[in-house]
């Protein structure tokens, strides 16, 4: 049962308040030193209470789909290299029926990794933003007035031109701080990996893709290549650094929420 007066935390055993709100009862000084919510300007919709929700199912589903992406992500390495072949030969030998056979396989090649990576791609970020969101909400009841973003940036964030370079990685910190055990810091490192990653990733293949559209010569189809080949390298570890990523905040999230409710500090007076 949640608490009635807060909204945030798991009622004591028997009654009807968290630890934390029987504590400020039984001391008002002490709260009266928590932290209070500002009030509520005229106008101003009223925001639903953060409620607690385990993120452990979603996590582990996220892991699984981005692990699905490095493995479309491999198909796509493999059809770069076999693309990157066939070029070649054809710039050595020049032109035959072998290779055109050869050329047709490659293609295809490219055409089943790109469908492949669309496929799992798609998969991975509804299930990704769902997850996002939940853990957004779930930092808010560890620490309700600590996070720069509301809670729809959650989602719209990673859609918005411009603040999507910056709006989620805020986020995630924010997330990350908040679902930190209680006075003990995690170093933000895994989150600014990930992202450097993701934006790299991103980046290099957008430009592998253009240049692969447009080449026309057998030395625009292998630079193209060899400019895809790197893009998908580069995606498989950003796979990676994005699975343990997930996984490491599912785990902060889930021990904090174990762990209970901070017990109040006793203040001096």
């Amino acid at each position: 049962m949640t608490c009635t007066r807060c909204r945030q935390f798991e009622s004591a055993p028997g009654g009807a308040l968290c630890r934390a709100c029987e504590a400020e009862d039984l001391h008002p000084d002490v709260g009266r030193a928590l932290p209070q919510a500002p009030p509520l300007a005229a106008g101003m919709p009223m925001v639903p209470p953060a409620w607690l929700r385990s993120p452990v199912g979603l996590g582990r589903a996220v892991a699984i789909l981005l692990g699905a992406v490095a493995v479309a992500d491999l198909v796509s390495v493999w059809a770069d290299l076999a693309l990157l072949d066939v070029m070649g030969r054809v710039a050595d030998d020049g032109w035959s029926a072998a290779l055109a056979d050869d050329s047709d396989r490659a293609d295809g090649l490219v055409v089943l990794a790109g469908l492949l990576q669309t496929v799992t791609y798609i998969a991975t970020i509804v299930v990704f933003l769902i997850w996002f969101h939940r853990v957004r909400v779930n930092a808010e009841v560890f620490q309700p007035f600590g996070h720069r973003k509301k809670r729809g940036w959650a989602i719209g964030g990673w859609f918005v031109p411009v603040v999507s370079l910056w709006f989620p990685r805020r986020i995630a910190i924010d997330c990350w701080d908040a679902s930190s055990p209680w006075d003990k810091p995690r170093s933000h490192a895994l989150v600014n990996i990930w992202w450097t990653l993701w934006l790299l990733s991103l980046v290099a293949g957008e430009f592998g893709d253009r240049t692969y559209i447009l080449a026309e010569t057998v030395e625009e189809y292998r630079s193209a290549a060899e400019r895809m080949l790197f893009a998908d390298t580069l995606e498989i570890v950003a796979a990676v650094f994005a699975a343990l990523f997930v996984l490491a905040l599912t785990r902060m999230q889930d021990d904090k929420a174990r762990s209970g409710p901070r017990a109040p500090e006793p203040v001096s007076v």
